[in-house]
């Protein structure tokens, strides 16, 4: 049960069950780089280490982003690298009128607001920053909109409290919303519903009871939890894994111009992310067939064997 009831909506969405379930949520807005399949393969391997099942999702909820044939991209080269997956992929486009309803029951609630306010009238009012970079929203239409002005986007209210979990890999991690993040949107103004709400009302519907990803979302676990706790579902356990960076400290991604994994390296891709991970792949497996690979990873895998940072340097990479 969630701790703090004055948050909860009268009717919670579906507890997860208790088997292991884990979820890889790739967004497609270009092909599997090596990055991505870090995610994926660590939570892969821990879900099947665990017996426990891997769904697939595909996070296309903001449509501005998403490419054209990405999808079809990634699927084909999850398939052909051996990944198999629990039940059909979900496909956040397709579950917006569940979007919907969760914010309906927020509105209900009063813990979410209307605002109207622009990028460039937040940054007049504040130069504060938040822990993802961009600026402390000041609360300007908390109290209500200012006369005149209509609603662009939807915020839920955060508490001056402090959320603290311990991350299966980084370890203790304390964030106070109020103070590093501020009220966040829900809703944007272009229409969209934002990332923090699509992945926590998914993850409760599908009963994802343990989420590994990129470290590059830490930041975001405590207003997931808030997220959780005001919509009465479970918080699921976290590990964030290290993310590949190249020699100039940037993210591998697509808008650093990582290369695509290619299938056709089968084990050998796969290896190189194992050892990225932190574990020493007999050289044999490097060329031997996929299934014999999959039987090693997952006798050996072990989260505690992952290493304790938040950034790797692959070698041979460099900024666009």
């Amino acid at each position: 049960m969630p701790r703090y009831n004055r948050c909860m909506s009268s009717d919670p969405l579906p507890a997860p069950s208790a088997p292991y379930r884990g979820r890889f949520a790739p967004s497609p807005t270009g092909p599997l780089h090596f990055g991505s399949l870090v995610a994926a393969l660590g939570s892969y391997l821990d879900a099947r280490a665990q017996d426990g099942e891997w769904l697939l999702r595909i996070e296309d909820v903001d449509a501005p982003r998403t490419v054209p044939g990405a999808e079809a991209s990634i699927l084909n080269t999850l398939e052909a690298l051996g990944f198999t997956w629990d039940g059909p992929v979900v496909r956040q486009s397709e579950r917006l009128d569940v979007y919907h309803g969760a914010l309906v029951r927020l509105q209900a609630e009063g813990l979410v607001y209307p605002c109207a306010c622009t990028r460039s009238e937040i940054a007049a009012r504040t130069s504060e920053a938040s822990v993802d970079g961009g600026l402390l929203y000041p609360g300007t239409c908390r109290a209500g909109l200012p006369a005149g002005v209509a609603a662009r986007a939807w915020r839920l209210r955060v508490p001056d409290r402090e959320f603290a979990f311990v991350d299966r890999v980084q370890g203790a991690h304390r964030q106070n919303l109020e103070r590093e993040v501020g009220d966040f949107v829900l809703l944007r103004a272009d229409g969209q519903y934002a990332y923090q709400l699509a992945v926590v009302v998914d993850d409760a519907l599908q009963g994802v009871n343990a989420v590994v990803r990129g470290v590059d979302l830490l930041d975001s676990t405590p207003r997931q939890m808030w997220l959780q706790e005001c919509l009465g579902v479970p918080t699921p356990t976290y590990a964030h894994l290290p993310v590949a960076v190249n020699a100039v400290g940037e993210k591998l991604s697509k808008q650093t111009r990582a290369p695509a994994a290619d299938p056709r390296r089968g084990g050998r891709v796969l290896a190189e992310v194992l050892r990225f991970l932190g574990f020493d792949v007999p050289a044999g497996l490097r060329q031997a067939p996929l299934p014999e690979f999959w039987v090693w990873a997952q006798a050996a895998w072990s989260m505690a064997d992952v290493p304790k940072v938040r950034a790797i340097h692959l070698p041979g990479t460099d900024s666009a």
